[in-house]
């Protein structure tokens, strides 16, 4: 028996966010880090979900990727395919959302497919076809300055337009608020009228359940992580009783905390556990200037207590970010960090540690390559959207991987209260 749901997710935070979900709705899920060989296991799997890492890789390449990931998913039997991206629609004019859907879209011959990233529990909602964060436009929150993918717009409809080559609709919040019948006759309407995707209004999550229901048929959707919560119900499966949290205890894993993102919530969950435990920053001249920043780095971690976790971190607020892509270039200054915290992961999985968590979709990626890790089990959920999860290997790590504008000011804390 094949799976029925197959996901692409543009990046690994975003993988174990829509994993997390599947699972709390009652999907036996697997996760790969990129597409998966020959030899992985899906067992008993309903849902497989690939993490790529291609949100900012060239636009070819991404695409390549993706339809690589479709093939492997049709082949194990997936009834419906998932292209996942980020609830702030991170992306430039020329991609990378819009060149993978469309293939997907072509490749599928979806006629249909739904374009709606919202994520209310995380404050993201779309309403007239705009994309809020709290109750401010995306062009006015503190999320438009991400160092990679800025986003100065907050209208879907015309983001999309640019980015694909078909012609995009939208189904607005009163026919949203009348249910999923409602909804699947304006699906109707805009493939008579010849749209490919359709931008959906969600203020909250009973939208993102209708939205769900009325796309049971669809080949193709694409979206945030929460639009998924609606469709393990088409399936005939039924959510689960929420695995039991309980503290630590007083033998906690050797733990480390790595962050990357610049975001606003990364930063004010910094300045709480910085306060907390032992940290360091890492400095991208130092970096640049060649020294040991990896060795250095590493040796302090050691010399640390054992029972307390380190917190290593590179995130730096605006100013300082456009000052450091002035000098170095943006590509080049994100790659610079991302390798060195991607390197000190390593060393410090080497020496001993066993549990991590990361802040920052760039920064989860590269940390997970360099770990050559393969697959992921699904754990307990530490804020909407984090889980934590358990690498799929013979010496199994624990790894929780947070998108930088996820999570509460206390999430690092709470991370840590959390049995695995």
């Amino acid at each position: 028996m094949g799976i029925l749901l197959g996901v692409i997710a543009d990046d690994f935070t975003g993988a174990t966010d829509i994993a997390s979900i599947l699972v709390r709705e009652g999907m036996r899920t697997v996760m790969s880090i990129g597409v998966p060989t020959s030899a992985f296991d899906v067992h008993d799997a309903d849902a497989v979900v690939v993490a790529l890492k291609s949100r900012t890789t060239p636009v070819a390449e991404a695409v390549a990727q993706s339809l690589d990931a479709l093939t492997w998913l049709r082949a194990h039997g997936a009834e419906q395919i998932f292209f996942k991206y980020c609830s702030t629609f991170d992306s430039t004019a020329k991609g990378n959302i819009g060149p993978v859907a469309d293939a997907l879209s072509d490749a599928l011959d979806a006629k249909i497919a739904v374009v709606c990233p919202a994520f209310p529990k995380n404050g993201r909602t779309v309403f007239n076809g705009h994309l809020f964060v709290g109750r401010q436009l995306l062009q006015d929150s503190p999320m438009k300055d991400h160092p990679l993918t800025p986003m100065r717009r907050s209208d879907l409809v015309s983001l999309m337009a640019e980015q694909s080559a078909h012609s995009i609709g939208l189904v607005p919040h009163d026919v949203i608020s009348a249910g999923d019948a409602a909804i699947a006759d304006a699906f109707g309407r805009s493939v008579e009228a010849g749209q490919r995707y359709v931008v959906t209004d969600a203020i909250h999550d009973d939208h993102l359940r209708a939205i769900g229901r009325a796309v049971r048929g669809h080949k193709l959707i694409t979206g945030g992580s929460a639009l998924a919560m609606g469709l393990p119900a088409n399936f005939g499966i039924s959510p689960r009783k929420p695995a039991e949290r309980a503290s630590t205890s007083s033998a906690s894993p050797r733990t480390a905390i790595l962050a990357g993102s610049c975001s606003a919530a990364t930063r004010q969950q910094l300045a709480r556990a910085t306060a907390l435990w032992p940290s360091r920053r890492i400095d991208l001249d130092a970096i640049a200037n060649k020294r040991s920043v990896v060795e250095e780095t590493l040796s302090w971690a050691q010399s640390q207590p054992a029972g307390e976790p380190v917190v290593i971190y590179g995130s730096a607020d605006p100013a300082e970010v456009e000052e450091n892509q002035a000098k170095y270039g943006a590509q080049q200054a994100g790659a610079m960090m991302e390798h060195t915290l991607a390197a000190i992961a390593e060393g410090l999985v080497a020496n001993g540690v066993s549990r991590l968590l990361v802040a920052g979709g760039e920064t989860s990626g590269a940390v997970i390559s360099a770990l050559k890790v393969q697959g992921l089990s699904i754990g307990a959920e530490i804020a909407p959207g984090v889980p934590w999860t358990t690498t799929l290997s013979d010496r199994p790590l624990q790894v929780a991987l947070k998108s930088g504008n996820f999570g509460g000011p206390d999430f690092f804390e709470r991370a840590l209260d959390i049995s695995v």
